[in-house]
């Protein structure tokens, strides 16, 4: 171990040292190399030297092992550096070669195509996405794992809806309801499993206008997470290791559950039980924040900022609607993907509070600035007639706004 005295990098640069010294040797000692590599990790380096190692480590493995056990975990564990140093297409073809080389490995093969799935949803190429959804649901067919299964195509499901193809959405989840009724297994994987089909199951049906339909699967939905609360962990594990997937943590799905509520309750019109839902979710994530860095729990936390925002300026409580404003901002400054994904909301909520307090030039701003931002048709729609009522209030007669050229896909924001 190194001395108190001792500079704080002198052991990394002497195990960097030796590791590159097995590595380079004729012919390479490559387990000799691997050893130095992960004694780094002994003396619990500084976060940017760990980081470093593990992505030198999952190097060395990736060009010189040919044992899959041991080399698909550092790829998984290599690709997730590229993506956090935005270096996808470096993280792609390693998740390729890794997926073919690991169909004997079940839990890694699901895991490897889930990461590659999420790696072209992130860079918006859905139906890449879905094909790769598809292949999974067939491979844990294929290996017994009814569970993981249905986790591919509930996943598969909520791209679908993404891309708003609704019409292979209805069927989709038609047959995950049979599977996940079907399925007997740990009480809170099969809970878990339902929360996610009523889940798409509601914003299937919001999407589709079906108000009324909704209300019967949101009552299942909270008696889903009534039920999870009263489950206790178990730490027996599955005896297929396909099944070792999770999708959400419990508390996770309870702010999941107060969000769909919340959306359904703005779009029935529900004003006041939409804020009181809202307050809860708030209340919990708060508590959430503390303990868990999880980026997911910001995302549902702008979310919820931005219908409550639309409901207080509804109610004329403008002030507070500014100070929520000020909130997504806050947590959009703190992460460039979070802004990215609700720049163009923001601006509509920004335009539509100018509107409440008559600055129809700022609206004006706002608006145009949110259309430049936007990618959502039902958002680009909701702007533009917002925009129309600015200039008609303004007595401006010739507009013209031109159509939107790019593919359907459903809005982040339920305006």
């Amino acid at each position: 171990m190194a001395t108190s005295g001792e500079a704080p990098e002198s052991w990394y640069l002497a195990l960097l040292g030796f590791a590159e010294h097995f590595r380079t040797s004729s012919p390479p000692k490559i387990r000799l190399c691997v050893h130095c590599l992960q004694a780094v990790f002994q003396f619990k380096p500084p976060q940017r030297v760990e980081a470093r190692t593990h992505l030198q480590l999952g190097s060395v493995l990736y060009h010189h092992t040919k044992n899959t056990e041991l080399e698909t975990p550092w790829i998984c564990l290599l690709s997730e550096l590229y993506c956090q140093q935005n270096l996808v297409d470096s993280a792609k073809p390693l998740l390729r070669k890794a997926i073919q080389i690991s169909q004997q490995t079940p839990y890694w093969h699901c895991r490897l195509l889930f990461q590659l799935a999420q790696l072209h949803t992130l860079e918006k190429d859905l139906v890449s996405a879905c094909d790769l959804l598809g292949v999974g649901a067939e491979y844990a067919r294929v290996v017994g794992s009814e569970y993981t299964r249905a986790l591919f195509l509930l996943s598969k499901g909520m791209l679908l809806l993404m891309e708003r193809k609704l019409g292979e959405v209805h069927p989709l989840l038609t047959l995950c309801g049979t599977i996940v009724e079907n399925w007997q297994g740990n009480p809170i994987q099969k809970e878990s499993l339902r929360v996610f089909f009523l889940v798409l199951q509601v914003t299937h049906y919001l999407d589709a206008g079906q108000v009324k339909s909704v209300k019967p699967c949101l009552k299942q939905l909270q008696q889903c997470i009534q039920t999870i609360s009263t489950l206790h962990d178990d730490e027996i594990l599955p005896s297929n290791p396909a099944d070792l997937f999770h999708w959400l943590p419990k508390e996770h799905m309870c702010v999941l559950v107060y969000l769909v509520t919340v959306m359904h309750s703005m779009q029935a019109g529900y004003l006041e039980k939409a804020q009181k839902y809202t307050d809860k979710a708030l209340m919990q994530l708060e508590k959430l924040k503390m303990l868990d860095s999880s980026p997911i729990l910001s995302t549902f936390q702008v979310i919820l900022l931005e219908h409550i925002i639309m409901c207080r300026l509804v109610t004329g409580h403008k002030a507070t609607a500014l100070q929520e404003i000020s909130q997504v901002c806050q947590l959009c400054a703190q992460s460039p993907r979070l802004f990215t994904n609700h720049a163009s909301q923001l601006h509509t909520l920004l335009g539509l509070y100018c509107i409440s307090v008559n600055c129809m030039d700022n609206a004006e701003a706002q608006f145009t600035a949110a259309l430049r931002l936007t990618t959502h048709q039902e958002l680009w729609a909701f702007i533009v007639t917002n925009l129309a009522s600015v200039y008609i209030r303004e007595g401006m007669k010739m507009f013209v706004f031109l159509p939107m050229n790019f593919a359907e896909s459903s809005a982040a924001l339920r305006l």
